[in-house]
């Protein structure tokens, strides 16, 4: 397999213009299989049910959802397809409510709309905005591994967590995109994979993409990462993050913050990479982030096999808040901001 960072093998999102096509994460690793969508309640469901997962995934996918369901509606009348495009922005902003990729990307395709009455003339621009944000999410993600490459040591040892790389993204990763991209530099690193538990994205998808990519990895329950840390064998901590708020809190996969801590604890730095599209100005901190709260179905077992008792009440909050003061440094596109707190956040965004 050749080293380069697209030595992955699969195309995360599909677009066939008349469809877009997903991988199934939820049958990652036992098989490689697509699904199928062509309108936006299809798209909607897939993000849902973590057919597709992953912030700026899901933004894509929420994008092309929109494409699809303008081509569906295009030979309406311009009310009915005004309507019907209200409609599918509404299900698409219900899918999952953490991820602020998917509103960055439905407030894109708006705009899109907003300049294109006719509904025939529409549902080719809309079209064309999802393919250019795909595409625009690929470049991002290239810049953000370069952002953080520099932050690797050789040899560094990288505890990762949930699934930040080619199945998260339009390609190449964010956090894994850095680890590609360090890797693609000359730089020895190796991946530390927590399970990331209840879903399993780190044992099921992280560590397959590092095995498909030849980048030496070892796999941990989520349980373990104290225990390695005190005994010197975690270099650093490199996370993705589904909505950064702006006074730089992070809010990611659930079990985050508590590697956070463990960090700061055994002075281990902590890094985010994400794209600027994560970054939500509008909220202050990280209690102004909604908190989604998943099937109770996803802690009391798993793929049909059920190890909790009848009757057990579960709490199953999908992601965790870690506060900025945490944060040893934030990758993204426009590169490394170290220590992030509000004024560096906003510098971000001149104008």
């Amino acid at each position: 397999m050749s080293a380069s960072s697209e030595a992955i093998p699969v195309e995360t999102l599909r677009w066939r213009g008349g469809q877009l096509e997903l991988i199934d994460q939820r049958a990652l690793p036992d098989r490689l299989e697509y699904v199928s969508c062509t309108n936006a309640a299809e798209v909607a469901e897939a993000i849902r049910s973590m057919v597709v997962r992953g912030a700026p995934a899901i933004g894509c996918a929420a994008a092309f959802g929109i494409a699809l369901e303008a081509r569906r509606q295009q030979d309406r009348t311009p009310r009915e397809f005004e309507t019907a495009m209200e409609a599918a922005f509404r299900t698409l902003a219900a899918s999952r409510p953490t991820a602020v990729n998917l509103f960055w990307a439905l407030e894109r395709m708006r705009g899109v709309l907003a300049a294109n009455q006719d509904p025939k003339s529409a549902a080719a621009k809309l079209a064309e905005a999802a393919l250019a944000l795909f595409l625009a999410d690929v470049e991002t993600n290239r810049a953000i591994g370069r952002a953080g490459a520099a932050m690797v040591p050789d040899g560094a040892r990288v505890l990762t967590h949930c699934n930040t790389g080619a199945l998260a993204t339009a390609g190449h990763g964010t956090a894994l995109g850095v680890i590609r991209s360090a890797r693609d530099a000359g730089k020895r690193v190796s991946v530390i994979a927590s399970e990331t538990r209840p879903y399993l994205q780190g044992a099921r998808l992280t560590a397959w993409e590092m095995i498909q990519e030849k980048i030496p990895v070892t796999l941990i329950t989520d349980s373990m990462a104290g225990h390695l840390m005190s005994l010197g064998r975690i270099d650093l901590v490199l996370v993705g993050a589904d909505r950064i708020a702006a006074n730089g809190d992070v809010a990611n996969k659930i079990g985050t913050y508590t590697l956070a801590v463990l960090a700061e604890r055994h002075r281990i730095p902590f890094y985010v990479a994400a794209p600027l599209s994560s970054i939500d100005i509008s909220s202050a901190d990280g209690s102004a982030i909604p908190i989604e709260e998943r099937s109770a179905s996803e802690v009391t077992g798993y793929a049909g096999m059920r190890w909790a008792p009848e009757g057990v009440n579960v709490a199953n909050p999908a992601f965790d808040i870690t506060p900025a003061e945490l944060v040893s440094g934030l990758f993204t596109e426009k590169g490394a901001v170290t220590r992030p707190d509000r004024r560096k956040i906003r510098a971000l965004f001149p104008g």
